[in-house]
């Protein structure tokens, strides 16, 4: 069960599963910083997206997430080429998110490139980032 946490008037992070042994890799995947995720990041940094609060390259479970939004409890992945071939994995990897409460929405890396305002009216008008279960 997830509950507030009143430092960041959102869910307390030790309720979602982290394995410590992942922090330094996401650490180099947030200096690393694919384009994509990069240009994403500034659509969503301090607030710029409906005011939310997002982490990046953020550790739940076993996993880094690209994008997690903490007042919708909403995962976002930005699916390049290294997803190719692996859908089953992702398929996994998206039921352990929703069996802890979380949604997930995956946005292909060559819209991110090729059609940025559509990706954000599509995030805009995401039900799943639409309403807020934390704010």
């Amino acid at each position: 069960m997830l509950i507030l946490d009143s430092r960041r008037k959102f869910i307390n992070y030790a309720a979602l599963p982290f394995n410590p042994n992942l922090k330094e890799r996401a650490r180099e995947l947030r200096k690393a910083g694919n384009l994509c995720e990069i240009i994403m990041w500034r659509q969503f940094h301090k607030g710029n997206f409906k005011a939310y609060d997002f982490d990046r390259q953020k550790i739940i479970g076993n996993y880094i997430v690209d994008f997690f939004c903490v007042n919708c409890l909403c995962v976002i992945e930005i699916d390049g080429s290294s997803h190719n071939g692996k859908e089953e994995y992702d398929e996994e990897r998206d039921a352990f998110f929703k069996s802890l409460g979380l949604n997930v929405i995956h946005i292909k890396a060559a819209d991110v490139l090729h059609n940025l305002s559509g990706v954000m009216k599509m995030l805009r008008e995401h039900h799943d980032l639409s309403e807020l279960r934390f704010a």
